[in-house]
């Protein structure tokens, strides 16, 4: 039976969780990562640091600079939001949003895994907390998945099925650290926030440090993580 896997990186806590469910059921593991001009890039050295961890086969990184595009507070001189409440950051489609990246970063997978022949691709999305992205919803990867068979020669002369696994997509983050720790993951490898200091320390301010610590706390579990900020 072919095990291989490709899984999309991103240094935080969800790719690596991820990571650890797709090495749990026996994948071998082929990580992905991507230098697409974010101002988070430390999370590239994360990235290979979780790949040796979980011993991959393979651990590449993709250069692609949406700064060209731009249109992002991560990928723009746009600023990153602080302090801002709960409730705003649930409310609609943050200007963190980068424009179609996992459908630009899901063809990168679909691309190696057809290279290596892996029928698998595991990506971190994750519908319940606060991303409001649009391609982070399960009929967006059931479409994507339609696509890839469509439009690769596994699916079109070996009449093979690329399946895109969400294992977190309806986990809380409370609950994604809890089934991290559940695996043996060492959660003080993993970076979260976007907007980092020049040392590369956690802003502890941004919307994604505030819900990273906000799972930690209802997870009962210290973030290992030193922040720039209280």
């Amino acid at each position: 039976m072919n095990k291989k896997a490709i899984i999309l990186s991103s240094g935080g806590i969800d790719s690596t969780t991820t990571m650890a469910i797709a090495k749990s059921e026996g994948f071998d593991i082929y990580s992905m990562s991507f230098n697409y001009g974010q101002r988070h890039s430390v999370e590239l050295k994360k990235g290979g640091e979780i790949a040796k961890f979980f011993k991959a086969k393979g651990h590449i990184i993709i250069d692609i600079d949406l700064r060209n595009i731009g249109g992002s507070a991560l990928t723009d001189n746009i600023e990153v939001p602080k302090d801002r409440k709960e409730e705003d950051i649930l409310r609609g489609i943050p200007i963190t949003y980068v424009p179609a990246r996992n459908t630009i970063f899901l063809s990168f997978a679909l691309a190696w895994a057809e290279i290596i022949g892996a029928y698998d691709i595991f990506i971190g999305v994750n519908a319940v907390d606060y991303s409001g992205y649009p391609d982070c919803r399960l009929e967006y990867i059931r479409a994507y998945e339609k696509m890839a068979e469509l439009g690769t020669k596994m699916g079109v002369e070996e009449k093979r099925r690329i399946k895109i696994h969400t294992p977190l997509i309806s986990l809380t983050k409370k609950e994604i650290i809890r089934k991290g720790l559940e695996l043996g993951v060492d959660f003080s490898m993993t970076h979260s926030c976007y907007d980092p200091t020049d040392d590369g320390k956690a802003c502890g301010r941004c919307d994604s440090c505030y819900m990273r610590l906000k799972g930690f706390r209802e997870a009962g579990v210290k973030d290992p993580l030193v922040y720039a900020s209280n």
